[in-house]
């Protein structure tokens, strides 16, 4: 005997009630993945953190954190849950939570996304996100590695995706999606 997987429909996902589950859907496949570690959670939130600030300061857009639903395409459904996600006031339009009221779901894609790695991810795993967030039109995005203590920044565009460049514990990563903002990467890994 098979059973046939029940594949979720944009409606059908719409209607599911709110969480603080983390998942992902891929081909309209509900995906749960494991609660984060406590570390897994420090690092997205002391960046988070980090980020957040410095984009108020600026008045650049808005910095949010995981879970939110990144919507990248409808049919079949594809949503993702990074760890941390910066929209620029200037490309979006999005300053604040009044932009944010009444948007279910992430429909425009972000300047930056933060991805923790946790021992548990794949090189496989990694790599379809990376292709859903170049589908949706992401900018920017670091992979955080806490075991490594390095950061690998990627640029995304619709034809290719460059690694920027590997920073270790001992550097600085400066963003390329949001002007200005550098980050000693020995603050971060030498405080866990």
């Amino acid at each position: 005997m098979t059973t046939k997987t029940k594949r979720l429909t944009y409606d059908a996902y719409l209607a599911i009630p709110e969480t603080k589950q983390r998942y992902d859907i891929v081909d309209g496949v509900l995906v749960m993945a494991p609660a984060p570690t406590t570390m897994h959670q420090w690092f997205a939130m002391e960046i988070s953190r980090r980020l957040s600030n410095f984009v108020i300061e600026h008045d650049l857009g808005v910095v949010l954190a995981a879970p939110v639903d990144l919507l990248i395409q409808r049919a079949p459904l594809l949503v993702r849950q990074p760890d941390v996600l910066f929209l620029s006031a200037e490309r979006t339009g999005i300053t604040g939570p009044s932009q944010l009221r009444g948007m279910p779901v992430l429909e425009v894609p972000p300047d930056l996304v933060v991805e923790v790695l946790s021992p548990s991810n794949t090189r496989r795993d990694i790599e379809d996100k990376l292709e859903d967030y170049q589908r949706a039109g992401l900018r920017e995005c670091w992979l955080v590695s806490p075991e490594a203590e390095t950061v690998e920044m990627l640029r995304l565009s619709t034809d290719e995706l460059t690694v920027v460049r590997i920073v270790g514990v001992d550097g600085t990563l400066e963003s390329e999606a949001i002007n200005g903002f550098a980050l000693r990467l020995r603050d971060i890994f030498r405080q866990a």
